[in-house]
């Protein structure tokens, strides 16, 4: 997250016991970024910013400086690297692969381990995953969470948002939780998941949680596998107009995938199937 979001999404200007700088310190962040106003995302940023997700998509190893390079040969004019690089942190992607331990995260926050290396993953509720990704729109974008099954690859809940505030990865946990309880919680360490809200909620059911390394997708395979088969599937092949014609759309797609698409992984079963043991 860039600094202008953690700001917005943590900082209270108007009942905190804490001074608007000491929160900012906190946080990690400067003063400036308390007062940031946003500016309007331009037609040419939005279109910039579809190549970007579509690119990530197919090659999620880009880092910020192939990307640009990408971007010049798909638009046919130079973008440079900066641009680029800003661009990428308001969608909230990076390059996918072993790097140093650099995060958009800068608030600190609870780190719990990974602890799915060599476990044997051998029924519904074992482990849940959860992510975030961005949604292009006709005239603008969303973020949409997902809270997932591992065994059966079976969409618990999902949730849209206009933004990265931690709300909607809130209400989608408590969601997934109507309708069962994991062994493991396996997230990023993203602001949103990393949040004390977020950390209640599975703490207090004594569900273990376990976290990513910083930049490594196959620690959350499932999940991102996901990700590339709603974008060809659905988002790639639709503009939507509207919040409400995106929600709408993308879960009559989500129903469909856990209902009727069926996985060679899962024996050409459904993840519904699966996670509910129909046969």
């Amino acid at each position: 997250m860039t600094p202008h979001q953690i700001a917005s999404t943590h900082i209270n200007k108007l009942e905190s016991e804490l001074t608007l700088k000491r929160q900012c310190e906190l946080l990690g962040i400067s003063k400036s970024a308390a007062y940031y106003d946003p500016v309007p995302v331009s037609s040419e940023d939005l279109t910039l910013m579809k190549f970007i997700d579509k690119n990530h998509t197919d090659f999620p190893s880009y880092g910020t400086r192939t990307m640009s390079h990408q971007l010049t040969l798909d638009v046919g004019y130079q973008v440079g690297r900066k641009r680029t690089s800003t661009l990428m942190e308001n969608m909230g992607i990076e390059a996918i692969y072993p790097k140093p331990r650099l995060s958009f995260n800068n608030k600190p926050h609870s780190v719990f381990p990974y602890l799915l290396k060599d476990v044997l993953i051998i029924k519904p509720n074992h482990v849940w995953s959860s992510d975030i990704t961005y949604i292009r729109m006709k005239y603008g974008f969303l973020y949409l969470v997902v809270f997932m099954d591992w065994y059966a690859r079976y969409i618990l809940s999902w949730k849209l948002s206009d933004s990265l505030k931690t709300d909607f990865c809130l209400t989608a946990a408590n969601q997934a939780l109507t309708i069962n309880l994991p062994n493991i919680i396996n997230v990023d360490q993203g602001v949103q998941f990393t949040d004390e809200q977020m950390i209640a909620i599975w703490q207090n059911q004594n569900i273990k949680i376990s976290m990513d390394h910083k930049g490594r997708c196959f620690d959350n395979i499932f999940t991102e596998r996901f990700w590339r088969t709603l974008k060809y599937e659905e988002v790639y092949l639709k503009d939507y107009q509207t919040i409400t014609k995106a929600n709408q759309s993308i879960g009559e797609y989500i129903n469909k995938y856990n209902t009727r698409r069926l996985h060679s992984s899962l024996g050409y079963k459904t993840p519904a199937q699966i996670y509910y043991n129909l046969g």
